[in-house]
Formats: C-alpha cells, sequence, structure tokens
C-alpha cells in the first residue's frame, strides 16, 4: 500500500457513487476516496462482490451503500442512483468505472461482441451522467470517467474498446463544456497495464505481460493505488479549475515504442573509431 500525500479528511463530507466498484482498477479507486473521508456507493452485476467490497469499506470508517444492477440499463441506472442519495444523502462524485473487454481481431469480432463493449462503457457511462446530473448540479460535483489510451495509437485486438474508449473522452470534454455552468467539472483517468487486476492477468499473462512491462519507461506495471491517488487529486481542490481533461496515468507506456536497433547495436557504433577525414 503506498503512503497516500493528502490529509487523510480531505474529503470527510463527500460522497461518491462508482460503477464496476467491487474489484480492480475501481475498487482501487473505492478505497482511496473512503481512505480519505468519502462515504461510498456502489453499483455492478454481482451482488456479492459488491457486498465483499462494501464491507472492507465500512472497516474504514465511512458509510456505504450498494445496489446491483447492469449500466446498460437506463433503469437500472437511474433506480441505483435514488437509492444511492435516498440512502447517504447526495452525490458529489460520479466514478464510471464499468467496462468490457476482451482480446479478439477486428475480422473475428461479432457485431453483438462489439456492441456489448460499446453498451456497457460508452453508453453506460451516459446513462450514469445522465441521472446523477441533477445531483451533482445541486453538489457542484465531480464526474470522473474512467479511460484508457488504447485508441491513443492503434492497439492490435482491441478496435471495440478502443472506439468505446474515444468515444467516452469525447463525452468527457462535451459533459465538461456543456455542464461546466452548473459548476459541474467532468474529467477522465486513462489507466495504463495495471498489475494487480484480473484483468491484466487475462488480457496480458505470463510472457507476454513481461514484455509489455520491458516497454515501459518507469519500467514497472501500475497498481491500484496509483489510479486511486490520481482520483483523489481530482476530487480534491486542488483540482478545482481543470475540467474536461484525461489524466494518463500509464507510466509513459502509450508514449514509448521498441528501438529501431537494439541498445547493444548503437553502443557499438558509438564506440567504433571513426576513419580520419
Amino acid at each position: 500500500m503506498q503512503s497516500s500525500p493528502f490529509k487523510s479528511d480531505i474529503l470527510k463530507g463527500k460522497v461518491a457513487f462508482i460503477t464496476g466498484g467491487g474489484s480492480g482498477i475501481n475498487f482501487g479507486v473505492a478505497k482511496a476516496l473512503a481512505s480519505h473521508g468519502a462515504a461510498i456507493a456502489m453499483m455492478g452485476r454481482r451482488e456479492e462482490v459488491l457486498q465483499e467490497a462494501c464491507n472492507e469499506l465500512a472497516g474504514l470508517g465511512v458509510k456505504t451503500f450498494f445496489k446491483s444492477g447492469d449500466v446498460r440499463s437506463p433503469e437500472a441506472c437511474e433506480a441505483a442512483i435514488e437509492a444511492a442519495v435516498q440512502n447517504l444523502g447526495r452525490i458529489d462524485i460520479l466514478v464510471n468505472g464499468a467496462a468490457g473487454n476482451f482480446l479478439c481481431p477486428p475480422e473475428l469480432l461479432s457485431s453483438n461482441g462489439f456492441k456489448t463493449v460499446i453498451d456497457i462503457d460508452l453508453n453506460g457511462t451516459f446513462n450514469m451522467c445522465r441521472y446523477a446530473y441533477k445531483h451533482l448540479k445541486e453538489s457542484k460535483g465531480l464526474i470522473l470517467n474512467i479511460s484508457a489510451t488504447l485508441h491513443y495509437v492503434g492497439t492490435p485486438f482491441q478496435s471495440h474498446v478502443s472506439a468505446a474508449k474515444a468515444g467516452i473522452d469525447a463525452l468527457t470534454i462535451n459533459l465538461a463544456a456543456e455542464w461546466g455552468p452548473d459548476g459541474i467539472r467532468v474529467c477522465g483517468i486513462a489507466p495504463g497495464p495495471i498489475g494487480d487486476t484480473e484483468g491484466m492477468r487475462r488480457l496480458a499473462p505470463g510472457e507476454a505481460g513481461e514484455k509489455l512491462k520491458k516497454a515501459i519507461p518507469l519500467g514497472r506495471f501500475g497498481a491500484t493505488e496509483d489510479i486511486g491517488l490520481a482520483a483523489v487529486f481530482l476530487a480534491s481542490s486542488a483540482a478545482n479549475y481543470i475540467t474536461g481533461e484525461t489524466l494518463v496515468v500509464d507510466g509513459g507506456q502509450w508514449l514509448a515504442k521498441p528501438p529501431m536497433v537494439p541498445r547493444e547495436l548503437v553502443e557499438q557504433m558509438i564506440a567504433k573509431p571513426k576513419k580520419d577525414a
């Protein structure tokens, strides 16, 4: 567990609603927000996972609430938002983290598979924003959309997810512009490879993961705490004048590409004596 540079009560009195918050990156975000004083509401499809997550967060001394549901359903999103407000009194922070992912070449990807990811990631994000709007307007709150860096370049086997995340980034910018006058900030976080998650174990197992790690400039996979602390920053007063931005937290991974020639060959070229002019 990383130590936090923030005061432990920096989010005291705030209520955060997190979709997909029962596990992985989103639970890391939930735990970070709770560790800094925020009450936590969650929505997801697996009730037992949500219950276990809320039990752990309650141990941090904050109020918790969960309601099972699917973000693809506008009715379920509205019901979960209203139930959270009824139980916790308000919503200050909405974290849209529910997502779907799998590896597939586009020529083998079914229309249903493509649609499913768009429905969960992009449509689910819109549904939650739409029904949380009036409560966030009242609290002058924050929407935090969990994105990715896949669509910054062409990422093999991720055309469906890249399309969904690109849509989320566009939605972040538009809502920031349109809802800014209502006092609502809208930001995003684009995580890189986060090692301590089931998603990472499925998408880059074993040797593939080690090869990916070597390509990260900071030399390591991220941890859920890295994303959690980024969320705390964006939810804090330090970010009061930041909106419409998606913060990349990836150790520089998307910026890097393999060298054109091996380092050993470059060193040999440098060491080779030059001929006299």
